[in-house]
């Protein structure tokens, strides 16, 4: 994929430069302060960089059905395997159901399980570092706006966990892949496809 300039910055010097070493290394994930904020998409944690001993997961990829895991497809569900690294999605009536290749957390601390729903839906997110982050990383911008520089991807699908997201990712790289500080990505055409698919109120299930 083409390198991209930004303004001031450019999306390798962002996405390369310190995040690998600083966030990879700490024991918790560097998280926003705040649920408010540019564009409705608040503050986020940014995802680290790509290992090169970090290999694509390619078993387990298997369709599922819906019955195991919830009590009804009130409102549509996604089922998210953290071990498979897959996204399952039924919608309400039975007739729509996806599978995506998704990347995940990093490491075991930063993974959450359990059930949650979809509360806010943004097309186009913006991104800002929390003062921590600006504290250890002066040299990161204050705002991301919309487009390639922007770790959030296309679209943003916001959970009711504060601080966690199903969010596109221009780095492909990291689909198939433990490459996030606690957020589920997706290729952009297929969080594109899931955000038309699903609404706010649909269930949520991290296994």
């Amino acid at each position: 994929m083409a390198d991209r300039k930004g303004t001031g910055l450019s999306r390798r010097a962002f996405l390369s430069s310190g995040i690998a070493g600083g966030l990879t290394a700490m024991a918790v994930p560097a998280l926003a302060q705040s649920t408010g904020g540019f564009n409705g998409a608040a503050t986020v944690e940014l995802e680290g960089a790509i290992e090169q001993g970090v290999r694509r997961n390619i078993s387990s990829f298997r369709t599922l059905e819906w019955q195991p895991y919830f009590s009804s497809l009130r409102n549509g569900a996604i089922l998210v395997d953290v071990d498979s690294r897959a996204l399952h999605y039924w919608s309400e009536d039975e007739s729509t159901y996806r599978l995506f290749p998704t990347s995940v957390p990093l490491t075991e601390d930063l993974t959450r399980r359990g059930r949650t729903e979809i509360t806010r839906k943004v097309e186009g997110p913006s991104w800002a570092p929390t003062p921590a982050m600006k504290e250890r990383n002066p040299e990161w911008p204050d705002f991301v706006g919309p487009g390639p520089e922007n770790p959030l991807g296309t679209h943003a699908l916001y959970l009711s966990w504060t601080y966690y997201r199903i969010h596109g990712t221009h780095d492909t790289r990291k689909i198939g892949r433990r490459s996030s500080n606690g957020c589920i990505g997706l290729y952009n055409e297929h969080i594109a496809q899931l955000f038309e698919l699903t609404k706010v109120g649909t269930q949520v299930l991290l296994i």
